[in-house]
């Protein structure tokens, strides 16, 4: 069947929006609003054996993550209503944004200097979208069979067998869907008490309507949608272009050594009957989880993912070919205008060297801001009614309130205390000790005593500090005015 194709380019690397083997081609597809279902094939090879390398990883660390405790609390929680996330041993507070703001720009800036080097292996390998499709297909596959028997299930007439098989994938689908979304809620929420609240029907409306969103997100993308995500949900296939050049690893097929094309016997001479090496088999496209076929040149559905460099892989280790007729490799190096050995040196260019150094340089300043953060945060409010008031002793007087948070692993006894005037007394209103518990926070009511030799008319400046009795380097220190008269 010919192949319906269209032709563009990604800084000078030929793309092509291609149909493929049967399927229709993306612009016939928007115009139509037709879809035809993809059942990718199963295969397997080195690159299919890191894929589900990173779908164990990335799933083992999601849903343990959150049944996991450090030092009394849930290992990595961004508790929404108390306002605190907690990291490891480490507690933040809303005034630590800065800290959220450096990670989502050094998460930016990897993912660019990754593409610029590889393409989009994080959209092949590692894309939530990407592991989620690929669960669902696993577990599509256990219930219906390999891709032929998907294709027969799919085009046969309704029968009770088909409903049958279809109820129980479903059933699988919306079960595997409300897990991840419990877990997803569970990090806004403490798991252990979120998952007891389910079990006993007690969650509130809040946490049951974010885990049936998420479950619903999930079973929809990775069970419906799947590729459409990726190609008309996701910007990043269509900004990628920015990012592309001549030098970047991509996924290709090389052209010069597959064409032309055609069905041979396993011992007839392809030079002799005018053939590349390509036996067009088709299997590249048939594992395809995107339904492209990528001797069609690179596409910009194409995620990186592979493999169809293993099912390739695998056709010409049957037929006694060379492997690589679908490889990795650059523009540059297909063309001959590079040699191997130059151009994985060239995959250190300038532009990579550049998000390097920014990596680099956000990785050491948010170090440095971590090593010096201080555990305790202080705010101060003064007194708007009276600035300045005599007291009984004929001392003058002014008066603070002092919000103080908490943001060690431990609990502490705090000490108040104030300088920057001879003379300065400060006065606590409260009964006992200052105690403060890991992530909590208190208001207490504070006030200055000066002599008025000491504190003539005008501000002066104060400093309190806040330290912990039994570890005085847990401590914070904040600026003031003392006004005089």
């Amino acid at each position: 069947m010919p192949s319906h194709r269209t032709s563009n380019s990604f800084k000078g690397i030929p793309i092509n929006v291609s149909a493929g083997a049967g399927a229709l081609a993306a612009d016939e597809m928007i115009i139509s609003g037709r879809h035809n279902k993809i059942h990718p094939r199963k295969t397997s090879g080195v690159f299919t054996r890191w894929r589900w390398f990173f779908v164990w990883a990335t799933q083992l660390f999601f849903f343990g993550v959150p049944w996991l405790n450090v030092d009394g609390h849930q290992a990595l929680l961004f508790d929404l209503g108390p306002q605190r996330f907690y990291v490891g041993s480490l507690i933040f507070l809303p005034q630590d944004f800065i800290y959220l703001t450096a990670l989502l720009v050094l998460c930016a800036l990897g993912l660019f200097a990754w593409t610029a080097v590889g393409g989009r292996l994080w959209c092949g390998f590692s894309c939530p979208q990407t592991v989620y499709t690929e669960i669902f297909v696993w577990i599509e596959q256990r219930f219906e069979g390999d891709r032929a028997a998907r294709i027969k299930l799919d085009n046969a007439p309704l029968s009770p067998r088909k409903v049958a098989i279809k109820a129980a994938k479903h059933a699988a689908w919306v079960t595997f869907s409300l897990w991840t979304g419990l877990t997803f809620v569970g990090y806004f929420t403490p798991m252990r008490a979120l998952a007891n609240d389910m079990w006993t029907l007690t969650a509130s409306g809040y946490a049951l309507f974010w885990t049936l969103f998420y479950a619903f997100a999930t079973y929809g993308n990775a069970g419906w949608l799947r590729e459409q995500v990726c190609k008309y949900m996701c910007p990043y296939a269509r900004f990628q272009s920015a990012m592309f050049d001549a030098d970047t690893l991509v996924v290709s097929y090389d052209a010069a050594r597959g064409e032309p094309r055609g069905g041979r016997s396993k011992h007839a001479d392809a030079k002799a009957a005018g053939l590349g090496a390509c036996v067009d088999c088709t299997l590249c496209v048939q594992v395809c989880p995107a339904g492209i076929d990528i001797r069609n040149g690179l596409q910009y559905e194409c995620i990186g993912c592979a493999l169809c460099v293993d099912a390739c892989n695998s056709v010409m280790d049957k037929v006694g070919y060379p492997r690589g007729l679908i490889r990795f490799s650059t523009e540059n190096l297909l063309a001959g205008k590079v040699k191997p050995a130059e151009a994985w040196s060239r995959l250190l260019r300038p532009r990579v060297l550049i998000y390097a150094a920014l990596i680099a340089a956000t990785v050491m300043i948010s170090a440095v801001a971590l090593w010096q953060r201080t555990p305790v945060k202080l705010n101060i409010a003064r007194e708007r009614v009276a600035l300045v008031r005599e007291a009984e002793d004929g001392m003058l007087e002014n008066s603070y309130v002092l919000q103080i948070e908490n943001a060690d692993v431990r609990a502490h006894d705090f000490k108040i205390s104030a300088s920057g005037l001879d003379g300065i007394k400060v006065l606590v209103d409260q009964r006992g000790p200052l105690h403060i518990a890991s992530g909590g926070s208190a208001e207490v009511n504070v006030r200055l005593h000066v002599d008025a030799e000491h504190a003539g008319p005008g501000s002066h400046e104060v400093e309190f500090r806040v330290a912990a009795q039994d570890q005085p380097q847990v401590a914070v220190t904040e600026p003031s005015r003392f006004y005089g008269r």
